[in-house]
């Protein structure tokens, strides 16, 4: 064991550096200094070597650990430099230590590291990634002469917030771009629900700036969700340029061409592309499970769980997702109720609300009614949006206009601008001939200002 030995500073750096992603060793060495009082301020090594060890923690993904070697540091009156703090930035953004993050900005202020490019340009992100974009701009806004860098993580800022209008005028003055500038705001673009922009200025980085991967999972994830299921021609074209440039087709990369012709109905294709994969991760097999069960191949969704098993990839929450959607297309209860139970038993995966509304699903669309609403109200936690919205689609398959309309108005209730549930509570209404009310359901919801969202066909 390396606590019955005396460490030098220099010897605890080149170790610190050769066990880097080493927890266990990183940890037996961090309690070497501490046992010895080598921490002590000796000497500048001594900041190396704490510079060393906070993003030694960081890297191995201790974050607290990291910040309490700060608090050490201050305490033993060893003076933090430029280089302690982007690390430190760092562990408090991932930890989502708030309050941290901002006292690390008061000592950087301070201390004068400001100057730092690298330390504002973190600042940038850290406030980017904890929901305030508004202290990212003020950050952004006080380096001179921003590098590429910095605007990209500006970007990246601005895409996480919402921001996207003012991203992309930012994107539209930078005198310098790069791959990550188009595909930060490709990707900024598609998760904030602008497919077609997304897609648009694609089109226009391919013939300025080679695309990588990230830009490609981007576009692809635009293409699978863009509205009248147009970016499905546009995503086999990116297909046919992944094949053409002999692109490594990666679990990441596969894994969004699986879900773009999932979701445009392509099963063949997708199948191929599945069988190209040359290291199938849980994420792949999760899009092709997913792909067959949505895709009117439940049972063959199911063997492709238990393959998935039999090659010893572990399913994870959203492997459940998929196999009980599965068992609700083919109406298999109790398969859906076994593997619910033994799958969250064996794989120790915690059920989130859209678990439980995968079940209501199940039992629901199997015409057991009862049931389903014996299940919902075993929930300890209560039922949510999405178990209730299951238990009321149910009530519209099986025609259960009584039962619907208990529902549909708890839904109405938690979610007053969803324009789905006064569509189903009007459509059951109708359905049990009672269509004064169904109209009135109709009218009220126009009158909120609730626009039914159009309804469109991948086949079309």
């Amino acid at each position: 064991m390396l606590s019955s030995f005396t460490l030098s500073l220099d010897d605890a750096l080149h170790l610190l550096q050769r066990f880097l992603t080493s927890s266990n060793q990183i940890k037996q060495i961090h309690s070497v200094l501490l046992i010895t009082n080598a921490l002590l301020p000796s000497s500048r090594k001594t900041k190396f070597v704490y510079n060393t060890l906070i993003r030694s923690h960081l890297t191995t993904g201790h974050y607290n650990t990291s910040l309490s070697l700060f608090n050490h540091m201050l305490a033993n009156q060893v003076k933090p430099i430029n280089l302690t703090f982007p690390s430190l930035i760092k562990a408090a953004s991932s930890s989502f230590s708030v309050s941290y993050g901002v006292s690390l900005h008061s000592q950087a202020l301070r201390r004068g590291v400001l100057r730092d490019p690298f330390v504002p340009t973190s600042f940038v992100q850290f406030y980017g990634q904890v929901g305030d974009p508004r202290s990212s701009r003020k950050m952004f806004d006080e380096i001179l002469d921003p590098c590429v860098v910095a605007c990209n993580t500006m970007l990246d800022a601005c895409g996480r917030n919402g921001e996207m209008d003012s991203a992309f005028e930012l994107f539209r003055r930078m005198p310098v771009t790069d791959v990550v500038s188009w595909t930060t705001v490709i990707n900024g673009f598609g998760k904030n629900g602008s497919h077609s922009e997304a897609v648009m200025l694609f089109r226009e980085m391919i013939s300025l700036v080679t695309p990588n991967e990230a830009t490609l999972v981007s576009v692809l994830s635009s293409c699978a969700n863009l509205d009248q299921g147009g970016g499905v021609h546009l995503g086999k074209q990116i297909h046919c340029y992944v094949m053409r440039k002999e692109i490594i087709v990666t679990a990441t990369l596969g894994t969004a061409l699986l879900d773009m012709y999932g979701k445009g109905g392509d099963l063949e294709t997708a199948l191929i592309v599945f069988n190209k994969i040359y290291d199938k991760k849980v994420c792949a097999w999760n899009a092709m499970i997913s792909a067959l069960a949505s895709n009117g191949r439940p049972e063959r969704a199911l063997e492709m769980f238990e393959t998935m098993k039999s090659r010893n990839v572990n399913p994870n929450g959203i492997t459940l997702l998929a196999v009980l959607t599965a068992c609700a297309r083919s109406k298999l209860v109790e398969l859906g109720i076994e593997l619910f139970t033994s799958v969250c038993s064996e794989y120790k995966i915690t059920p989130t609300s859209e678990h439980y509304g995968c079940m209501v699903d199940l039992i629901g669309r199997a015409g057991l009614l009862v049931d389903a609403v014996n299940f919902v109200k075993s929930l300890q936690l209560g039922a949510d949006a999405s178990v209730l919205g299951a238990l009321l689609g149910a009530c519209k398959i099986h025609e259960d206009a009584e039962l619907g309309d208990k529902v549909g108005k708890q839904l109405i209730g938690m979610q007053p601008e969803h324009c789905g549930q006064y569509v189903a509570l009007s459509t059951l209404k109708a359905l049990g001939n009672n269509w004064a009310e169904a109209e009135e359901m109709r009218k009220v919801m126009v009158e909120a200002g609730i626009r039914k969202i159009p309804a469109y066909s991948v086949l079309s």
